[in-house]
């Protein structure tokens, strides 16, 4: 689709250093983030397609209570191990080099959407967190309760997040210090040990009624002299996956969605299906792949344990090397991942 040049910006923050050759910064059409080249636009109509269709695996998804097994304790906060934490959906607790972060930390149930599992511990028990990381501003994964109970414990807390999102975070927390990055940018607040890199997703952004694509959305890149560990966030199948995997290296950890991919007409765009989370895992070049983004909150229509179940099949199949499936909170230490 040809757009006139005149609607045509890109952004970064000039601030940052950008590790893409000659990349300008995200492309904004119309005032509007674009997925690379394309803008995206999720279609009403599909939505009200999705409320008036019958879901064909009604009966089963009623029939299967699969819920998560969780680990209760918070050993995890005070441990000196380098580890990856599952605390549900999305969201993480990752110790890298002594460095705490949480990730997309949504930790009560949502408007209109209760949580079916637990969290390890009781939120204000996550202490000593020196990072947040913020994928996009999506409701599933950036909570403004969640953000002001972790400040509120951790006032040493800074923000990593994606270009236009701290026009959120200063109306949730205004004291939270922040640094916003476009895609293939490194920020620059984490000390030297640990890299922190905003890479691209397919995704898109809408939390009023007004908003649409006005902030970015994207993944994360962690890199140690070690260890590269790889945060999805929200994506769709695309070329991003290879092109991660060639500037940054093979991903030793991939934190993979494998939830909310039905029906397909409706999520496709936005959503990894289990099958394509393994072929996206294999474009990184991955070791070790550690599915998110299901089993905690009910959005889609498959059942809560198909997406773990086809995983399984694809690992017992030889397609998948390298699976892990912790429970809520129990750490996956990164020494014996190696």
């Amino acid at each position: 689709m040809q757009q006139n040049n005149n609607h045509i910006r890109h952004h970064k923050n000039d601030r940052l250093e950008t590790i893409k050759p000659d990349y300008r910064g995200n492309k904004i059409i119309k005032g509007k983030f674009a997925n690379g080249d394309e803008l995206y636009y999720p279609d009403f109509s599909k939505v009200l397609k999705w409320q008036l269709t019958r879901n064909p695996q009604r009966e089963e998804k009623k029939r299967d209570d699969y819920v998560p097994s969780v680990k209760h304790g918070c050993d995890f906060i005070t441990s000196k191990e380098d580890m990856v934490v599952w605390l549900g959906h999305a969201s993480f607790f990752v110790r890298l080099k002594g460095i705490n972060f949480i990730i997309d930390p949504v930790l009560f149930s949502l408007p209109l959407v209760k949580r079916k599992t637990e969290l390890p511990c009781q939120p204000e028990q996550l202490l000593n967190i020196d990072f947040m990381l913020l994928s996009h501003a999506h409701r599933d994964h950036l909570d403004q309760q969640s953000i002001k109970t972790i400040f509120k414990h951790n006032p040493q807390l800074k923000a990593l997040i994606p270009l236009e999102v701290g026009k959120i975070l200063r109306n949730t927390c205004r004291h939270l210090p922040y640094q916003e990055a476009g895609w293939y940018q490194k920020y620059d607040l984490v000390p030297g040990a640990v890299e922190v890199y905003f890479m691209p997703a397919m995704h898109w952004h809408r939390r009023g009624l007004s908003d649409m694509n006005k902030m970015l959305w994207g993944s994360f890149v962690l890199k140690t002299p070690e260890l590269n560990l790889y945060f999805a966030g929200d994506t769709a199948i695309g070329p991003h996956f290879e092109e991660i995997a060639d500037l940054l290296g093979p991903m030793d950890v991939c934190i993979m969605p494998i939830g909310a991919y039905k029906p397909s007409f409706l999520m496709a765009k936005s959503h990894l299906n289990p099958h394509e989370a393994v072929r996206a895992y294999n474009y990184l070049r991955g070791g070790t792949f550690v599915p998110m983004h299901y089993g905690t909150f009910d959005l889609s229509d498959e059942p809560p344990s198909e997406p773990v179940r086809v995983v399984q099949q694809l690992a017992a199949a030889g397609v998948l090397q390298g699976l892990k499936l912790p429970a809520i909170g129990e750490p996956l230490l990164l020494k014996d991942l190696q």
